[in-house]
């Protein structure tokens, strides 16, 4: 399945989500409305310990991307309402930005399973 996560910074939960969808066998990206300049580095630490390549994972502007070749168009759950992109469904997790790697390492188990119930 190819999925899009999409969310605001695209540095933290939609970066995490892309590792662990690729990981899972799907073809997967992120983007954000505003992305930050840099993925955080707890996300980077969460995959990397779950033996996840962080390879090529950079924030990215979703106007920059062809979210209509995607099967699904995921929100990671920050409001992102962008009229002209179609949302499939809104995982609506809290944004683990600025937070403990313990917050992250949640955050991933949440996103892992949610990715594994689209299978």
């Amino acid at each position: 399945m190819r999925l899009l996560f999409v969310c605001v910074g695209n540095s933290c939960r939609s970066q995490m989500a892309e590792g662990i969808a690729r990981s899972l066998g799907h073809d997967a990206a992120s983007a954000g409305t505003h992305p930050a300049s840099a993925v955080s580095p707890n996300a980077l630490k969460v995959l990397e310990s779950k033996g996840i390549s962080t390879d090529g994972l950079h924030p990215k502007l979703v106007d920059d991307i062809d979210w209509q070749s995607y099967d699904m168009v995921i929100s990671m759950g920050c409001g992102v309402s962008c009229p002209m992109i179609r949302i499939d469904q809104d995982w609506n997790l809290e944004d683990p930005v600025g937070q403990s790697l313990e917050v992250f390492e949640t955050c991933a188990s949440t996103i892992e399973e949610n990715i594994r119930n689209l299978e």
